[in-house]
């Protein structure tokens, strides 16, 4: 007597349950409702969103031997970087007029310090430039190689100029940079227009006239300098120096002064006269970009962190529709890679495997549960109880995955999957132990609470180890552990989700679909009819 009136006293979750069955009722309702909102809330994306640990500083001076410019450049850049916190690996590569340092940090650098690290970088190496030799250009610093354009678009002309082609993907660029989640847009494959000025040595010599010369008063010509200002009563004139080059034929028309060192005699000429001076593209080209075999501009979409990659294709399909009318004939915009159609497939496939799974799922359920051998029949209601719990369970989840900000990928999708195997577990037991009691002549309040007496805490204990059993990912200082930190997020949030729906809502379906057997004639005497 003691102890049933101990156990009578403790909370039940399952009697409150029943007790409180509007709102048991009002509850389940919500919770599917905000998990399909929030399934549709999801980010979506290939991979799940993770810290790129790598910084590459570059540096360029011309003319210099790459033992001069790994001596007196790269060997200081490395020093200073060697100051920075969380430095693990640097490496550098130097050839003639050219130094590249890639700094790597520790994997356990926390994602959120990265940022304030590459602050570091640009201020102490900022803070040493003035070490640096007269003649070196930079050091230029570019932390996000790391970024992933899920969609490129290839723009290819007929019968326009590289020039041109340029300036047409600028305008694209622009447009695309105005569609929501939309990061950056790098165009790639672009080549650099440049006035090439020849000079032959021969020539030159032949005249009497030194290379320096010429391009010293070059460079006057075409400086920009402030004369000053012309003050006036009530405005100030800015004063330019004008003459700078704006044509080709202006560039072949300057007047070059020259004097013979050996003879003393000044002459003019034209420059065009000793140079070969034309307009052309940077050779040989730093990038190409082929597609159907044809050079094309490139134009890669990087999705801002957490974005949504299904939403941002449509909102790009939308957005190109509307830049193709607009572009003239002879351009064509085409798509090459569609990330956005990868992940609708992948998501896809995630249903079709789930759908699978609750079938499988439900078709044991129904028939162990049901199965009865004298007489022999199946009683479908216990396994509809173990139905209703799995898109409740799911709900729920998609509703803790929203508020931690957890997306839709090929991680947290595979979880969702594993964890489909277990989170049934709680409910069938619970099930179980109803249907044990009611045939045992409990009437369903009483099933259900001793149901939770004697199951509650085995079933909580194995649900905690099992999710203990993932916790070294979600520990995991490493980079590899923040990829793969939603396998533990998720599945630990499924299972404990799954054993909180066993113990509340489980109790409240078993008694709403639960038969209670009749009592046969001459049968033994229930437990509750004993006297």
């Amino acid at each position: 007597m003691q102890s049933s009136s101990a156990a009578a006293s403790r909370f039940n979750i399952s009697r409150w349950a029943l007790e409180h069955r509007p709102l048991t009722r009002y509850l389940m309702i919500v919770l599917l409702a905000l998990g399909a909102a929030a399934y549709f809330q999801l980010g979506q994306d290939e991979d799940p969103p993770f810290t790129f640990r790598a910084m590459v500083v570059r540096a360029f001076w011309p003319g210099a031997s790459a033992q001069q410019v790994a001596e007196q450049v790269t060997d200081k850049i490395e020093r200073t970087l060697q100051e920075v916190p969380y430095a693990d690996i640097i490496r550098s590569y130097t050839k003639p007029g050219e130094s590249l340092t890639i700094l790597q940090l520790h994997d356990s650098s926390p994602p959120k310090d990265v940022p304030g690290v590459w602050y570091q970088v640009r201020k102490k190496v900022g803070d040493m430039r003035g070490t640096l030799p007269t003649g070196v250009v930079g050091p230029y610093f570019n932390d996000e190689f790391g970024d992933v354009y899920g969609s490129i678009y290839a723009l290819a002309s007929d019968g326009f100029s590289a020039e041109e082609l340029r300036r047409h993907a600028e305008r694209v660029r622009q447009s695309l940079l105005r569609v929501p989640d939309v990061a950056k847009v790098e165009l790639f494959g672009v080549q650099d227009e440049k006035l090439f000025v020849e000079i032959s040595h021969r020539r030159l010599a032949q005249l009497g006239v030194d290379l320096n010369q010429v391009v010293a008063q070059l460079h006057a010509q075409n400086a920009v300098e402030g004369a000053g200002v012309l003050g006036a009563d009530t405005d100030n004139v800015q004063v330019r120096v004008g003459g700078q080059f704006s044509t080709v034929d202006e560039l072949r028309r300057f007047p070059i002064r020259a004097v013979n060192p050996s003879t003393g005699v000044a002459s003019s000429l034209r420059l065009g006269d000793i140079a070969d001076i034309r307009r052309d593209y940077v050779d040989p080209p730093q990038t190409k970009v082929r597609h159907q075999g044809h050079e094309v501009i490139a134009l890669g979409i990087a999705m801002v962190k957490g974005g949504d990659i299904v939403r941002l294709g449509d909102a790009l399909r939308a957005a190109v529709a509307q830049i193709r009318a607009a572009l003239p004939v002879g351009i064509e915009l085409s798509q090459s890679p569609d990330q956005p159609q990868a992940v609708t497939s992948s998501v896809d496939d995630f249903v079709k495997v789930l759908i699978e799974a609750v079938v499988v799922v439900l078709g044991v359920s129904f028939v162990s549960l049901g199965l009865h051998l004298r007489p022999l029949r199946i009683d479908m209601r216990p396994g509809l109880v173990v139905a209703i719990t799995i898109p409740l369970v799911l709900a729920i989840t998609f509703v803790v995955m929203y508020y931690w900000g957890v997306g839709l990928h090929k991680i947290s999708l595979g979880s969702l999957i594993v964890a489909l195997g277990l989170l049934v577990d709680d409910a069938i037991i619970a099930v179980e132990m109803m249907v044990r009691k009611l045939e045992e002549g409990y009437d369903k309040l009483r099933a259900a609470s001793f149901a939770y007496e004697i199951t509650a805490m085995p079933m909580l204990t194995g649900t905690l180890i099992t999710a203990v059993g993932f916790l070294p990912i979600g520990l995991a200082r490493s980079a590899v552990g923040e990829y793969t930190f939603a396998i533990f997020a998720v599945t630990a949030a499924a299972l404990l989700i799954s054993w909180l729906v066993s113990v509340y809502f489980v109790p409240y379906l078993g008694a709403a679909l639960l038969r209670v057997p009749s009592r046969t004639q001459g049968g033994e005497a229930h437990e509750l009819f004993d006297t």
